[in-house]
């Protein structure tokens, strides 16, 4: 049995994929109040046992989770306030978890606070003395903003406990919580601020090596992420702390977690920071076997890790993933390239374990993917199932739900059959995007979920574990 089949309590299951601001409710985003109470126990009251969600972190200025201002805070946008009351400054809850968190927490409130102070300009455009983190000026700081400062980690507090008080009501409904975790953190964080020296960047701040990957059939000149790569000999030195700090506070709030290009953690492409396209990079290696060693000492049971691992993917990172017993991912709307032995198809999915989608938040909804498609493709889909294509997104989960992958999701926005006007997000496009939200109720989806129960169960998912 494999791993993950044994946190999903010994059965193959299914998950639902939609992120905390696609909830509905009156203000400009989802949050952490009713919708969200109310959500899990729709999925709870139809043997779902999954809910997906994208990082909760702060997103940066075009909306996007994945390139967060932090990689430990929470978005302030999830907070619920009908669920805030007065705290004091000095209630002992609140002053214990800051000192728990001490680790982040001050650093990305002093981020915060002096990123409104210099409007908004990156850390390293700041003055010298404040993005070099002299030692004078971040005792000022502490002094001169004490109020501002504490009102960040109050604020930081307040999601803190309101995202937890879901999370036990998800495993009191018997719901895990599936997180997502980029490999790569922003440029213009807190943590590369407050840690440049685990980064690869110039003395100036600026970037000495920077993230991507390389050309291949999607882009001649490959992709260029403006991330800084990581400084591995500095992180060797101490153990890797900072990563294992990372991943421990991960999964404080999930059940189960996404690596975001797990490709990293066996080998990284680096490209000088000063080009403007990711050509001339090479392949170095990462100490990802190190990491998830030291992860799997603290763990009390298997890891709750999922492998993304999709794309191009060589022989040194199936063989990290399997040796960790990682799930890899599988994306139905990648199969069908009238290739038989495309690896994406179910019936070439082997003995492996597996988390298999309709499609992620970066593709078309299946609707819209269908509606993309060439004849040959529409044809084979169609040989494959059998009948004519009605309803595409329930024909792709027909065929996820019937794979041997351990668990399959699929996105909201499927399950509604709706077209790419409810697209999440369209990667290396920098507009539109993040920004689909329900607009209705949650208990208008019931219908939906009783028909995603019934085919969960007509393939022998979702079924209660004990």
């Amino acid at each position: 049995m494999s791993n993950l089949l044994k946190l999903l309590g010994g059965q193959r299951q299914f998950g639902v994929l939609m992120h905390v601001s696609s909830l509905p409710g009156p203000g400009s985003s989802g949050c952490f109040g009713q919708a969200a109470l109310e959500w899990i126990d729709l999925l709870a009251d139809h043997q779902v046992k999954v809910w997906q969600v994208l990082p909760l972190a702060p997103t940066d200025n075009t909306g996007s989770p994945y390139s967060s201002p932090s990689g430990f805070a929470l978005n302030p946008q999830f907070l619920d306030p009908d669920q805030l009351e007065p705290q004091s400054a000095l209630d002992q809850s609140f002053s214990r978890w800051c000192l728990q968190q001490q680790f982040w927490l001050k650093d990305h409130c002093r981020f915060m606070v002096l990123r409104r102070r210099f409007e908004g300009a990156p850390w390293w455009q700041w003055p010298k003395a404040y993005a070099a983190r002299h030692k004078a000026v971040i005792q000022q700081l502490d002094e001169q903003e004490a109020p501002l400062l504490q009102q960040e980690a109050l604020q930081q507090w307040q999601l803190q406990q309101q995202w937890q008080a879901l999370r036990a009501h998800s495993q009191k409904r018997g719901v895990q919580l599936l997180g997502d975790l980029p490999f790569y953190g922003a440029h213009d964080s807190a943590d590369v601020w407050s840690k440049p020296g685990l980064f690869s960047l110039n003395p100036d701040g600026s970037l000495a090596q920077q993230s991507g990957v390389p050309p291949d059939y999607f882009s001649v000149t490959g992709q260029l992420w403006s991330t800084p790569v990581y400084r591995w000999s500095r992180h060797r030195l101490n153990g890797y702390r900072w990563w294992l700090q990372r991943l421990e506070r991960q999964l404080e709030l999930f059940d189960l977690l996404r690596l975001d290009h797990f490709r990293a953690f066996a080998g990284f492409w680096s490209v000088a920071g000063a080009d403007s396209t990711a050509e001339a990079g090479e392949w170095l290696p990462s100490p990802g076997q190190a990491i998830l060693k030291k992860l799997r000492r603290r763990c009390a049971g298997p890891l709750p890790l999922v492998a993304e691992d999709l794309g191009v993917i060589t022989p040194d990172v199936d063989a990290l993933r399997e040796s960790f017993d990682l799930p890899g991912m599988k994306v139905l709307q990648f199969a069908f390239e009238a290739d038989p032995t495309n690896a994406y198809l179910p019936q070439n999915f082997g003995t492996g374990s597996w988390v298999v989608y309709t499609g992620t938040h970066d593709n078309a909804t299946a609707r819209g993917w269908w509606q993309q498609q060439s004849d040959e493709v529409k044809q084979q889909l169609q040989n494959l199932l059998g009948h004519p294509v009605e309803s595409p997104g329930w024909e792709l989960l027909r065929l996820a739900l019937g794979s041997t992958a351990d668990l399959a999701v699929v996105p909201l926005q499927d399950l509604m059959s709706l077209d790419d006007q409810a697209r999440f997000n369209t990667p290396g496009t920098a507009s539109g995007n993040w920004k689909w939200r329900l607009d209705q109720p949650i208990a208008n989806l019931r219908g939906h979920l009783e028909g995603l129960q019934q085919l969960g169960k007509l393939y022998g998912r979702g079924l209660s574990s004990g």
